[in-house]
């Protein structure tokens, strides 16, 4: 028995092992396509690295009952196919027996899903979010790239050429009003040159041959009904100062319930019913991170009598399936909390139903194929 139960643990880590390297590498990399960006206009490498680290336990809670997912597919559709299972039940080993190992890893999967969950991932994930502004506020000239525009405060600026040295080329820039619908200056030079002071957050915009135009009207154009009252300023060198540390040192301070830890949710809910308030979006988002731990065993459950009945070779059929099957239940759960907004529908509650979907039927196929 321990030599079977062996065999079928090996087969089922190592396709665990493949499936999870590849589906984490793909919703890693899907996650850092805009820092990828922001590394080739010049933030650090290390910077980098921290982001990947603080995305990852994250990413783990969706890819780990993912991959048990594809491996209960690919290994019990390869022991069927070749009647592995029918030669293992004909010696009087039920299908329980069989998969017991399987059963206990993935309730070790569970544990692991629910640290990262409640515990690891919503303060790392905070950090992931903020760690590029803080990125930005010691390299502030990393997020000026030709052909797109940069917002800092009421100022958009283009670019057509930048170079190492912080040299501009091309140069566009535009001051707005204070509800930033329209235009109240317009500079535009030749080529410039931007520094920045990490101590006080001053980003020095030096321009050469600039042209600066006072004017009113959408942004780009002059109000032809005012062509008249336009200055037009013709400078040789033009300094424009902007603290781009401003914004971030305003920022507020609290916290947003996704990025709690399960305490501090806790505590948080608890807070506010006694202030009589609603706490339907906290509820919602307590459940719905328990919900995502308990999928690799709504998986394994579901997963494994498919795979027994499907009954074919080919690889493609379980990757099919199992694609299938965790894109309807993530999608379901991710459904449920739109409803948030609508604490009538007791959102919190509806979070639940995949789980019990997938793990009562897959139960009931279990069962009724150990009869058999």
């Amino acid at each position: 028995m321990k030599i079977l139960n062996w065999y079928v643990l090996r087969g089922f880590l190592v396709a665990f092992f493949m499936a999870i390297a590849i589906l984490t590498f793909g919703l890693t990399g899907a996650n850092l396509i805009k820092v990828i960006d922001y590394l080739s206009r010049g933030i650090s490498l290390w910077t980098f690295c921290k982001f990947t680290a603080y995305i990852l336990p994250n990413i783990l809670t969706f890819t780990v009952p993912w991959a048990v997912m594809v491996s209960v597919m690919l290994v019990f559709g390869r022991l069927s196919a070749d009647n592995e299972i029918t030669a293992m039940r004909a010696c009087g080993v039920s299908i329980l027996q069989i998969i017991s190992p399987i059963v206990l890893i993935t309730l070790l999967l569970t544990g692991l899903c629910l640290y990262l969950q409640v515990e690891v991932g919503p303060p790392l994930l905070l950090k992931s979010r903020t760690m590029m502004e803080d990125a930005v506020m010691d390299q502030p000239l990393a997020i000026f790239e030709p052909g797109k525009p940069v917002m800092y405060d009421n100022k958009l600026i283009y670019i057509d050429r930048k170079e190492a040295n912080g040299d501009i080329y091309g140069v566009q820039l535009y001051t707005l009003n204070a509800k930033g619908d329209q235009v109240e200056q317009d500079i535009s030079a030749e080529s410039g040159n931007l520094s920045a002071d990490p101590s006080t957050h001053i980003l020095t915009i030096k321009l050469f041959n600039a042209i600066a135009t006072s004017k009113t009207g959408s942004l780009g154009t002059a109000d032809e009904e005012n062509n008249d009252s336009i200055d037009r300023i013709f400078t040789c060198d033009m300094e424009i100062p902007i603290s781009y540390g401003g914004k971030a040192n305003a920022a507020n301070l609290s916290i947003r319930p996704k990025y709690m830890r399960l305490q501090d949710l806790m505590a948080q809910i608890h807070i506010t019913k006694l202030r009589g308030q609603d706490t339907t979006k906290m509820e919602v988002e307590l459940n719905q991170r328990i919900a995502f731990a308990l999928a690799p065993i709504a998986f394994l459950l579901l997963g494994l009598p498919l795979a027994i009945r499907t009954n074919r070779r080919e690889t493609s059929i379980g990757l099919f399936l199992s694609v299938i099957l965790a894109g309807i239940f993530f999608l379901s759960i991710i459904l449920c909390e739109s409803f948030a907004n609508y604490p009538h529908v007791y959102p919190q509650y509806l979070l639940w139903l995949p789980n019990i979907v997938f793990q009562l039927l897959g139960a009931h196929m279990i069962m009724r194929i150990s009869r058999r």
